[in-house]
C-alpha cells in the first residue's frame, strides 16, 4: 500500500525531500502580515482590470484587494456578467475543510472522511482548507476574501490525515465517492512526487480519474512542485495538469513542468481561507486568511474556472478543451497551454 503526504516548508527550494515511507509537496506558508524572510512573499494589490464595456461588479470582501491573481485573471468582469459557479459542486480531495470557517461555511454541502471513517472531514492539516477558499469562498459577505467561483459548492473529502500522510486507495474512494454523491469538478492539489508517479503508472488512482471523467465530471490536477520538467500523467489521463506562475506570468520556480496536457495559473503568494484552531500548517493557529505557495494553490484557480464554464452551461466533455484552448502561453513553452484565462473561457 502506497503512502502519500502533503506538508509545508518556509523554503520551496529546501522541502519536498522524501523518505522512505513519503514525500511532501512543497507549499509554503506566509502569514497575511509576515515579517519572516519566507519567499511567499505578502502580495501588493493587484493592478486594475483592462477597461470592460462589462457593468462593474460590488464585491464586499475586505481582502480581495490583496488577492493578486483575481486582478491579474479579471475576474469581477467574469463575475459581473453572471458567470459564478451557480449549481457546480467542486469536490476538494484533500485533508478537509474548516468547517465552521466564516467565508465557506455557506459553500459546504455534505462531504466524506476517508481517513476517519465518517461523514465529518473536519481539516486538522490546514491545506484542504486554503485549497478550497481558492475555489469558491463566498463573495459579497463583507469578509475575507472571493473564491473563483463565488457561488460554487464545496464538497469536502477528506483522503489525507492530520500529518498529510493517505494511500492510493483512499484517495481512489475519496474521488469514487465525490463522483458518485454530485460532484462536478474535483481537485487533485496532490502534487508531490509519490502520487504523481504512481498514477503515471496506472492502478487505483488512474482508474478512478478514468471513471470520473466517463461519468461527465471534470478532473483537476497539481503539476507538482520539485522545479523539474517531466511527464507525470499518461497521455491518456482525462484530466488537465496545472503549473504555477508567479506574478509576472512566469513559471514559479518550484513549478513542475512537462506534461502534456497542461495549463498554467497563479501560485505564488496566494492568499486564502485558514482554519484559525491550530493545525499542522499554522500550529499556533491562524488569523483565518495565509499566503501559500504551490501547484496546490494553482489547481484551485483553474478547479473554479472550469465551475463558472459548467455554471454557465458548457458541456462537461468540453471543460477542458475550452480552458486550454483559450489559455495564453505568452510565447513559453514551459506554461503548456497557457496561463488561464477566464475572461475569454467564459466569452
Amino acid at each position: 500500500m502506497a503512502v502519500v503526504a502533503v506538508g509545508c516548508s518556509s523554503d520551496p527550494e529546501e522541502s519536498g525531500t522524501p523518505t522512505t515511507t513519503t514525500t511532501t509537496t512543497t507549499t509554503t506558508s506566509t502569514p497575511v502580515e509576515s515579517t519572516t524572510s519566507a519567499p511567499a512573499r505578502p502580495a501588493p494589490s493587484p493592478p486594475p482590470p483592462p477597461p470592460t464595456t462589462a457593468a462593474p461588479v460590488a464585491v464586499a470582501d475586505p481582502l480581495i484587494g490583496e488577492q493578486w491573481a483575481v486582478g491579474q485573471l479579471r475576474l469581477p468582469e467574469v463575475w459581473a456578467r453572471g458567470a459564478r459557479g451557480e449549481g457546480v459542486v467542486i469536490a476538494v480531495v484533500d485533508t478537509g475543510v474548516d468547517l465552521d470557517h466564516p467565508d465557506l461555511v455557506d459553500r459546504l454541502v455534505p462531504g466524506i472522511d476517508v481517513v476517519d471513517g465518517d461523514a465529518v472531514p473536519q481539516d486538522t492539516n490546514g491545506h484542504g482548507t486554503h485549497v478550497a477558499g481558492i475555489a469558491a469562498a463566498t463573495a459579497d459577505n463583507g469578509i475575507g476574501i472571493a473564491g473563483t467561483a463565488p457561488r460554487a459548492r464545496i464538497m469536502p473529502v477528506r483522503v489525507l490525515g492530520t500529518d498529510g500522510t493517505g494511500t492510493d486507495e483512499g484517495i481512489a474512494r475519496g474521488i469514487d465517492w465525490a463522483v458518485a454523491n454530485g460532484a462536478g469538478v474535483i481537485n487533485l492539489s496532490l502534487g508531490e512526487t509519490g502520487v504523481l508517479s504512481r498514477i503515471s503508472k496506472g492502478g487505483p488512482l488512474n482508474a478512478a480519474i478514468r471513471n470520473a471523467a466517463a461519468r461527465g465530471v471534470v478532473v483537476l490536477a497539481a503539476a507538482g512542485n520539485e522545479g523539474t520538467a517531466k511527464r507525470n500523467y499518461r497521455a491518456g489521463t482525462p484530466t488537465l495538469v496545472v503549473n504555477a506562475t508567479n506574478e509576472a506570468g512566469q513559471v514559479a520556480q518550484f513549478s513542475n513542468t512537462g506534461d502534456l496536457r497542461a495549463v498554467a495559473a497563479p501560485g505564488v503568494g496566494i492568499l486564502s481561507t485558514a482554519p484559525t484552531e491550530p493545525t499542522t500548517l499554522w500550529p499556533n493557529g491562524s488569523r483565518g486568511y495565509e499566503r501559500l505557495d504551490g501547484t496546490s494553490m494553482a489547481t484551485p484557480i483553474v478547479a473554479g474556472i472550469a465551475a463558472l464554464l459548467l455554471g454557465a452551461g458548457i458541456d462537461p466533455a468540453l471543460v477542458l478543451d475550452r480552458i486550454a484552448q483559450t489559455a495564453d502561453t505568452n510565447g513559453n513553452p514551459q506554461l503548456g497551454a497557457g496561463v488561464v484565462d477566464p475572461v475569454e473561457a467564459t466569452s
